[in-house]
Parts: structure tokens; C-alpha cells; sequence
């Protein structure tokens, strides 16, 4: 397998993924900041020109951020990160697309690129803050799920590659005071040699 990344970006919780799941895959960065993503060559791979891109060993390519998580997490069953418990694996499927499809999609892209929502420069500020309104709400939400008494409290699953970005983004790009057990989740994560492996691959420093 090899995944197409680039660094720092929302990719970077399925290359955490990768790591904790010890299956062998190769990497490709893909600079984003420097248009790469918008280069024929990466278009003939990925006609989104988005990342994460997966490609498989058989030359195909899957993509997608949450059909990416679970797939690798189906592939790789003794990982044990796709809850057997169908109730749960319910909740792991409903919040990975919630973190990417809200979270990510409408809270940190307002938050980092205003642009996009408002070509008006003097409406940049109030797109961020609203960006900052939808994250602290969604990240209330993702407490509720994994905090005590929520559906996944301490469980592990292929949910986790979402959290890992967005707790990546909040806590250290936009220096965030993280919900209680999303602090623990994101000490707990940061510290193991999968994310030390990711963070070192994509040359950041914490």
C-alpha cells in the first residue's frame, strides 16, 4: 500500500492509522501548499486532487477519509479497531464522519482558510470565530461519545484516526483547551511511537 499525504494535513490521522495498525505501506508526500495536488500526475491518481489517497497493491485507489479508516481497520482485523458490538461500531462509523464531515469540514476549514466561506477580507474574522463556535460544539459532542457513560467510552476503534487530526489541529495549531477526556485521548495518543513515528515522517514538532 501507499498513502498520499501531506504534512500536517487531514491525512495525517490515517498515517497515525497505518502506524498503529503495523501494516506495511509506503508514503508519498504531496504539497499541498505548492499546488502539487492540483499537478496531472496526482489528478491521474486521485481526480479529487484531495488527500488522504490510498493505493492499494493491486494499483487501485480508495478515497475518502472515513471509507479509508475503515477499510484499513477491515484489513487488519487483529488491530481489534472495528467494534464487534454492533451498537458500537454503529456510533464508531456515525462519529468519524461527524469529526470529518462537521468538525473538520465546517469548524477548522473556516477557522484556517476564511477564504473559502468569505472572499471579503473584512468578514475574515467572523468566519473564524465562527469556525472556533462549530469546533468547540462539535468537540462537546465527541466528549459526550467518548467521555464516561458515551457509547465509546475507552474503547479504541478506526473513529480514532479522525480524532487524532482534529485533536492534532486544536491542540496544537489553534492552542485549544480540549474537553476533558479528548485531552487524555490526545496525551495518550501524541506520546505513543505511533504518533513519534508520524510526527517525525512529517517533519513536525510538537
Amino acid at each position: 500500500m501507499k498513502l498520499y499525504f501531506a504534512p500536517g494535513a487531514c491525512s495525517i490521522g490515517i498515517h497515525y492509522l497505518l502506524e498503529r495498525l503495523g501494516a506495511p505501506y509506503q508514503r508519498h508526500a504531496v504539497h499541498i501548499r505548492n499546488g502539487e495536488n492540483n499537478q496531472d500526475w496526482y489528478a491521474a491518481i486521485n481526480p479529487k486532487k484531495r488527500v488522504p489517497t490510498l493505493e492499494r497493491d493491486d494499483g487501485s485507489v480508495v478515497t475518502e477519509f472515513p471509507v479509508i479508516a475503515r477499510y484499513l481497520a477491515d484489513e487488519n482485523p487483529r488491530a481489534g479497531l472495528v467494534p464487534k458490538d454492533k451498537e458500537k461500531l454503529l456510533r464508531a462509523s456515525e462519529l468519524c464522519d461527524f469529526v470529518v464531515a462537521t468538525v473538520h469540514m465546517q469548524g477548522f476549514s473556516r477557522a484556517f482558510r476564511p477564504v473559502k466561506f468569505a472572499p471579503d477580507g473584512s468578514q475574515h474574522a467572523a468566519v473564524v470565530e465562527r469556525g472556533r463556535e462549530i469546533i468547540h460544539d462539535g468537540l462537546a459532542v465527541v466528549e459526550r461519545s467518548i467521555g464516561p457513560g458515551g457509547t465509546l467510552h475507552s474503547i479504541e476503534s478506526f473513529a480514532d484516526a479522525a480524532l487524532f487530526y482534529v485533536f492534532f489541529w486544536g491542540a496544537e495549531r489553534l492552542k485549544l483547551e480540549l474537553p476533558a477526556t479528548c485531552a487524555q485521548r490526545w496525551q495518550d495518543m501524541k506520546t505513543s511511537p505511533h504518533a513519534r513515528n508520524v510526527f517525525q515522517s512529517e517533519a513536525i514538532t510538537l
